[in-house]
């Protein structure tokens, strides 16, 4: 359908300019929005003009590094705005899409065993595709989720929050280089964080002071110190324009990108004000250090599956993030354990087992909570994180350890069928506007594609011998992906034979083909969706 104008500079999605979503938008915010993407956008854009210009110079041989020791950020002796009494406790945040309003409400509720996390974190980013729909339903979830009155029926069951008995709401938005299509100023994309940012704070801020609370929020994907400094100064202005003293809101960076590891102790700086803490974002990293070493030959990472926090590069990025953390007296969050419970006792018992080990290890080195992606693993990872925080803990990790990824195996041939078979049920939930699935006992969402993904091209670019011997090409690629495409069909028919029908291998193979183009194109893209799609 196309835009239509909803100001002289607002063109906005004619489908959705309903009354259901006209509310979302009033005369008010719309001014906010015209002046916060003024002030802001052509910033954003030379933002993301220099890491292109830093990825060419990774691309040619050179390596991140750390930057310069006798900075102020790292000699001077400042601390991070006082942390309000509800993020004194962030033991367990659970993590979901913010479209769901079933999720949201399961999120921010008790599991059947009368576990509830202390965070929801409702998100925007990886674990939901950013369709317009989806953005717009997790603005009213968000606004419900904060009121305490979000409730919602799935055929004749009923969902409701307990506004007495809930998480606290967080909320991820979506990263410096995502654009929102469907709604634009003087002609240009907005930026679809500044938007999820801005849209969230105005209908919640004051809710929040009225509950004598904090609105909170994660930043995802940064790069950079002046990236951070960007967020900063948005979220300043917003108080600004608001009414509201500075620091009224918190945010918690994720520390989920190579170049970001070098500069924790700079972003957590340019942030102090705000800053409720970082977190350490495994997966993204992981995919990170692939993308942005991707033309080394010396660097090709193992496995997807073998890369755990034990790397030592891997290990010593979660320490570092840790002590600069706790010397700054900011949160050091640790990663998702990306387990689904499974369908078996036996198989439960199995993943638990994996997540509370996982969990201990963050206790063990100093992190203040952790993530969990299911509500079944409440319990397990409080059993884990049995503290308030650990912020009395200053560790003494060496700060400047060696936190570059090294090129070990193993380099197999199951390595890349598990690609490729994540490529195939990823890209079959995402045509369906599904941002996160559950599947081979993992909950795969938008970072864990991304290792797949940007994996399986880096060893068709260096044309990898495998462990076995054999060298990865696209025809080898091409013939997995049809084997695999099998494989899953077979498995869908095999599980609910009664409910399989001929458009769910059509849509499958739809998802075969579209996750082979993206994993064998001439060159990596950075990121699977920069720019929401137009309706």
């Amino acid at each position: 359908m196309g835009l239509m104008k909803i100001h002289d500079v607002i063109s906005f999605s004619e489908r959705y300019w309903t009354s259901d979503y006209q509310e979302l938008f009033p005369s008010e915010l719309q001014n906010i929005l015209i002046n916060l993407h003024e002030k802001f956008n052509s910033r954003r854009l030379k933002l993301l003009e220099e890491r292109q210009k830093r990825q060419k110079s990774y691309d040619s041989g050179l390596l991140p590094e750390f930057l310069n020791p006798q900075s102020e950020a790292v000699t001077t002796n400042w601390k991070v705005a006082t942390i309000p009494q509800e993020l004194l406790c962030r033991r367990v945040e659970i993590t979901g899409p913010v479209n769901s309003a079933k999720m949201v409400i399961n999120m921010l509720s008790r599991n059947e065993d009368g576990h509830r996390a202390d965070m929801a974190m409702l998100d925007f980013e990886d674990s939901m595709k950013p369709s317009f729909e989806n953005i717009l339903k997790g603005y009213k979830n968000v606004i419900g989720a904060v009121a305490g009155n979000l409730t919602t029926f799935v055929g004749d069951k009923k969902y409701q929050l307990n506004p007495h008995d809930k998480a606290y709401v967080m909320v991820r938005v979506r990263g410096l280089h995502l654009r929102e299509t469907n709604f634009r100023v003087h002609g240009e994309e907005i930026s679809g964080g500044l938007l999820d940012f801005v849209t969230c704070f105005y209908h919640t801020a004051r809710l929040y002071q009225e509950q004598k609370l904090t609105p909170k929020y994660y930043v995802p994907k940064c790069e950079h110190y002046l990236e951070a400094r960007w967020w900063n100064d948005l979220f300043t202005e917003m108080e600004k324009l608001m009414g509201y003293e500075k620091p009224f809101l918190r945010v918690t960076f994720l520390i989920e990108t190579l170049p970001a590891t070098f500069q924790v102790e700079e972003i957590l700086y340019e942030i102090r004000d705000h800053a409720a803490g970082l977190n350490v974002g495994r997966w993204d990293k992981i995919f990170s250090d692939i993308k942005i070493l991707k033309n080394h030959p010396d660097r090709i990472m193992a496995d997807r599956g073998s890369i755990t926090m034990t790397m030592p590069w891997m290990e010593n990025y979660a320490k570092r993030v840790i002590k600069i953390c706790h010397d700054r007296g900011a949160f050091a969050m640790g990663g998702m354990a990306a387990y689904t419970p499974g369908k078996t006792k036996e198989l439960r018992l199995e993943q638990t087992k994996k997540v509370l080990e996982d969990k201990n290890r963050e206790r063990e080195w100093g992190h203040d909570g952790c993530w969990v992606s299911h509500p079944y693993f409440i319990g397990v990872a409080m059993e884990a994180m049995n503290f308030v925080n650990q912020l009395h803990n200053k560790t003494s990790f060496d700060k400047y350890a060696d936190i570059l990824p090294k090129g070990t195996g193993p380099h197999t041939l199951r390595g890349l069928r598990t690609n490729i078979r994540v490529g195939i049920a990823y890209m079959n939930g995402w045509q369906k506007d599904i941002g996160c699935v559950a599947f081979d006992n993992l909950m795969e969402d938008l970072a864990t594609l991304e290792i797949s993904r940007a994996q399986t091209w880096q060893w068709l670019h260096h044309k990898l011998h495998l462990d076995d011997g054999t060298i990865v090409t696209k025809g080898l690629i091409t013939q997995i992906f049809q084997e695999e495409f099998q494989n899953i069909l077979l498995e869908m028919k095999n599980e609910v034979p009664e409910k399989f029908h001929r458009q769910l291998e059509v849509d499958l193979d739809h998802a075969k083909t579209a996750a082979l183009k993206l994993f064998t194109q001439d060159d990596l893209q950075d990121f699977l969706s920069l720019v929401s799609e137009s309706v």
